[in-house]
């Protein structure tokens, strides 16, 4: 019978990394790395049940809450600091440890290459490690990447909004869930100012090396369809898009949601293109 383990491991700076683990049946068909939204956390709305869908058709996967999304388990409270303090830097440093990982044996896998998968701006942030690190170590082996609701950009500030982040120190960003007071803070951007080829989405997506899926829904008001579109522009050859019809950027799924729960129809047909393209994913 399948089950589901939590656990904890140190991140690429030293705070701690949670995590569930859902493990399948028999012998497993591949380990996924499954990584939360802007605000979310890896218990938030459709992704334990994506999860349990994938493990029952035979992956392992790994439900993620990085070391600064702020989160341990469960639906809890923000922790503020660690909040503030995240960048996409941080993001992609943890992610490679975390191949790492499993690569090593800390965290289960089947030798088969591991794939990585994140929702909105987790979306993003596996194409970009995908993209930066595509011949390095653990992530320049991956077999495959799965962006669901993904934008386009790492940086959607307009210059008002991110001249007022860098002269506060800090940007308002409260949490609807909880009714926190959060902040994104200074290097978040000052980081992309540095290092503006490593943070250009674009160029990190043509870079990737394995087979990359998105997913999208049509009636997305928070990140647009046509963003996918844009993604897809960058690496022709390796990607396929799938639009979800009348679906919004959570898939029509409430939060929370039970893993056991019948899905939406939206959700439905999200979960059988990812199954179907993890299905099609060479072994390594």
């Amino acid at each position: 019978m399948s089950s589901v383990s939590d656990w904890t491991l140190p991140g690429a700076q030293g705070e701690t990394m949670h995590g569930s683990t859902h493990l399948p049946d028999g012998v497993p068909l591949g380990a996924i790395l499954l990584l939360h939204g802007f605000k979310g956390y890896k218990d938030y709305g459709f992704l334990p049940h994506l999860a349990g869908t994938l493990t029952h058709a035979g992956f392992i996967v790994h439900r993620i809450n990085l070391s600064h999304s702020g989160i341990q388990h469960g639906h809890g409270d923000f922790d503020a600091d660690l909040f503030e303090r995240d960048t996409w830097n941080r993001t992609i440093e943890d992610l490679h440890v975390l191949c790492a990982n499993v690569d090593k044996g800390h965290l289960a896998g089947d030798g088969r290459g591991t794939i990585l998968m994140g929702h909105s701006r987790g979306g993003a942030a596996v194409l970009a490690a995908a993209g930066r690190h595509a011949t390095d170590g653990a992530l320049g082996a991956l077999r495959g990447v799965v962006a669901l609701s993904a934008p386009a950009r790492l940086n959607g500030l307009d210059d008002q909004t991110a001249a007022a982040l860098l002269a506060e120190g800090s940007l308002a960003s409260p949490s609807s869930r909880t009714g926190q007071a959060l902040r994104v803070g200074a290097p978040w951007l000052q980081e992309q100012l540095d290092d503006p080829e490593g943070h250009d989405l674009s160029s990190l997506m043509a870079a990737v090396q394995a087979p990359v899926l998105l997913v999208h829904g049509t009636d997305d008001p928070t990140v647009p369809a046509t963003d996918a579109v844009r993604l897809a522009q960058c690496l022709p050859d390796r990607v396929e898009v799938h639009l979800v019809e009348d679906a919004d950027h959570v898939f029509t799924t409430p939060n929370p949601f039970a893993m056991t729960a019948a899905p939406s129809p939206q959700l439905a047909d999200a979960e059988a293109a990812v199954l179907a393209f993890l299905l099609t994913l060479p072994t390594v």
